[in-house]
C-alpha cells in the first residue's frame, strides 16, 4: 500500500503563484508514475499533469501547458506542483495519486493510490 498527503493549497489572488506538494509512504518502490488531478464543484476530476517515475518525462493538460510545473524527488518521496499565473478556474480541490502501473497518465482510473486532496481557491 501506498499513502499519499497533499498539502500547501490555499487562497491566492488571479496572476499568483502556488505551490503544492505530496508525500508518499509505504510501498514507495512501486510507484511508476505519479499525478495531480482537479475537481472543482460541480464537475468532475480532470486530469492536470503527470510524471515518469525518473522525472525525466512530464504530460500536462491543455489547460495548465505552461502555467504548471511537475516535478518529484525520489529520494524524498515527494511530489509536487508549481502553479503560475494562475486563473479563477484553476479553483479546485487538487488530488495527488500514484499508480504501479504502466497505462494512460490521463486517466484516473489507471491510477492506484490518492491523497484526500487540498482545496486550491483562485480570486479574480
Amino acid at each position: 500500500q501506498v499513502q499519499l498527503v497533499e498539502s500547501g493549497g490555499g487562497l491566492v489572488q488571479a496572476g499568483g503563484s502556488l505551490s503544492v506538494s505530496c508525500a508518499a509512504s509505504g510501498r514507495t518502490l512501486s510507484i511508476i508514475g505519479m499525478g495531480w488531478f482537479r475537481q472543482a464543484p460541480g464537475k468532475e476530476r480532470e486530469f492536470v499533469a503527470a510524471i515518469s517515475r525518473s522525472g525525466a518525462i512530464t504530460y500536462y493538460a491543455d489547460s495548465v501547458k505552461g502555467r504548471f510545473t511537475i516535478s518529484r524527488d525520489n529520494v524524498k518521496n515527494m511530489g509536487y506542483l508549481q502553479m503560475n499565473s494562475l486563473k479563477p478556474e484553476d479553483t479546485a480541490v487538487y488530488y495527488c495519486a500514484a499508480r504501479g502501473r504502466v497505462v494512460d497518465p490521463s486517466k484516473a482510473n489507471g491510477y492506484d493510490y490518492w491523497g484526500q486532496g487540498t482545496q486550491v481557491t483562485v480570486s479574480s
